[in-house]
């Protein structure tokens, strides 16, 4: 097997997997989902439903032992509610810390263990779905330039040089990444980005609202259905 995708069932992994499938085929590309206790286990639903449509091989690993205790207000039993702001907004109030939905060092510990289950199934590359907004203003500092580079380098030394990390947006925005995905086909009505885990998205979450602003600057309708009135960033 090729590639390992590290795959939420999100826009921005998705659109990872098809182009994984559409470079090497599905026979060469494995998905692995991670619960770690997240608001919105939605978004494991969507990841294997996303998974079945490319008929990739499809694993789960659940960290979620690994958060208790952490304040985060992604994460289930957490006292904070989840932002409904800009990040921007959101940022200025943490005075440019990361904000409430950052899960601590999330992907330093996911990139790590896809690279143990990468090596297991024999796969000689790590996809995931960084891109440049999320890192904006030190929001989510593991999604940065600065940190792909260093933990590219540690799994590379770790593997014996038998694994890269494959990060083809880390220098995109999330505009440039739904672009990406519409010349491939990608099934954007399968998958689940907003933080709130409800029947519909919000619409008004950093998520939801970085999503619905990727559509529109491509002149794109978002497939997915929002609760009503949300439809907009605005």
């Amino acid at each position: 097997m090729k590639a390992l995708v590290l795959f939420s069932g999100g826009l921005d992994s998705t659109v990872c997997l098809g182009l994984a499938v559409k470079k090497y085929g599905a026979a060469e590309v494995a998905a692995l989902s991670i619960s770690y206790g997240q608001k919105h286990r939605k978004e494991m639903e969507a990841s294997e439903r996303v998974a079945s449509f490319y008929g990739v091989e499809y694993r789960t690993l659940d960290l979620g032992e690994i958060f208790r205790g952490s304040t985060c207000s992604l994460l289930e039993g957490a006292q904070e509610d989840i932002p409904h702001e800009e990040y921007s907004q959101q940022l200025e109030k943490t005075g440019g810390s990361p904000v409430s939905t950052y899960v601590p060092f999330r992907n330093g510990l996911f990139l790590s263990s896809a690279a143990a289950v990468a090596l297991s199934l024999g796969c000689s590359e790590i996809w995931y779905g960084a891109h440049a907004d999320d890192a904006a203003g030190n929001a989510y500092p593991d999604t940065s330039t600065d940190f792909n580079n260093a933990i590219s380098e540690a799994i590379r030394i770790g593997s014996g040089s038998e694994l890269e990390i494959i990060a083809p947006f880390i220098d995109k925005s999330k505009a440039q990444v739904v672009k990406a995905g519409t010349e491939i086909g990608v099934p954007f009505a399968l998958t689940w980005s907003c933080y709130e885990g409800k029947e519909k998205a919000c619409g008004t979450c950093g998520t939801c609202r970085d999503r619905l602003r990727a559509f529109e600057e491509n002149g794109i309708k978002d497939p997915i259905i929002y609760e009503e009135g949300e439809t907009s960033h605005e």
